[in-house]
């Protein structure tokens, strides 16, 4: 029987927190359109069992991805993984899925990727108080390094959460210099990531499509946003030569307990 919505705000928040969810991006987007609500308005949520409260911006997406994490519980499949030290959040917003990852397995480091500068803003606001339990990098992630090309609001639903990347073209200058997964795994310090999360607006194809092998053969658990038909193809490609348990959530596809098939052949 699935639970109604309604519960799983007043299971995980308190009364203030509970009116703020509901009330604060109607009410600041009537004053925006009303051209009486200042640009750049926050407001924050203090989860029950975290230790420290999420910061939102208001009238954007970020009520949209806190309501997916923290109320859906898009990622409860993966609340029981043990033995967990390093998680990378590959596309990490304003930080809703770091934070969430970071208070159930206390003992874990997060390293947070964000191409967007008003998302990583947020991020480090988010993260600030779990010191040197994170890593952020302000850039993005690719299949190796390269100059890529931010493009914020021309995509999805032309909110935050929807920046997309891409590479530079011979005539461009770069935004960012893009990072990819085996430097970052081997600049962590870790030997294993535990739990790679990937929503990167379809960069997933670029970033399983080559030079994923070695960090691949490394990783543990992923949790993905698959973002159309060939990305799905590329990924479930990449993951040919290993056996997971494969199990999907609303927008989230997880693959836990990754490891090499015997012989290569691709996992049924």
């Amino acid at each position: 029987m699935k639970i109604p919505h309604q519960f799983h705000v007043l299971k995980n928040l308190g009364l203030r927190d509970i009116v703020a969810y509901k009330f604060a991006d109607p009410w600041y987007g009537l004053l925006s359109r009303l051209g009486l609500s200042a640009p750049g308005k926050t407001y924050s949520l203090h989860v029950r069992g975290d230790r420290w409260p999420v910061h939102l911006r208001a009238n954007s997406s970020d009520g949209s991805a806190f309501r997916m994490i923290y109320i859906d519980h898009e990622y409860g499949a993966l609340d029981g993984l043990d033995d967990v030290k390093l998680i990378v959040d590959c596309g990490a917003n304003a930080g809703f899925a770091s934070t969430y990852f970071l208070n159930r397995y206390p003992q874990a480091h997060v390293i947070a990727v964000e191409p967007d500068d008003r998302n990583v803003e947020m991020l480090r606001r988010n993260l600030q108080p779990y010191g040197n339990r994170t890593t952020i990098y302000a850039t993005g992630v690719w299949s190796h390094t390269t100059g890529l090309v931010v493009s914020k609001g021309q995509h999805g639903d032309q909110k935050e959460w929807s920046t997309q990347v891409r590479e530079c073209r011979a005539d461009e200058i770069a935004d960012i210099q893009a990072m990819d997964l085996q430097t970052i795994l081997q600049q962590s310090g870790f030997d294993v990531i535990d739990l790679l999360k990937v929503d990167i607006e379809r960069s997933e194809a670029e970033v399983f499509s080559q030079n994923y092998e070695t960090w691949l053969n490394q990783t543990r658990n992923i949790v993905i946003e698959l973002h159309d038909d060939d990305c799905e193809r590329v990924f479930f490609q990449a993951l040919s030569p290993y056996t997971y348990a494969l199990s999907r959530f609303g927008e989230v596809t997880i693959c836990q307990a990754l490891q090499p098939a015997a012989g290569g052949v691709p996992p049924k």
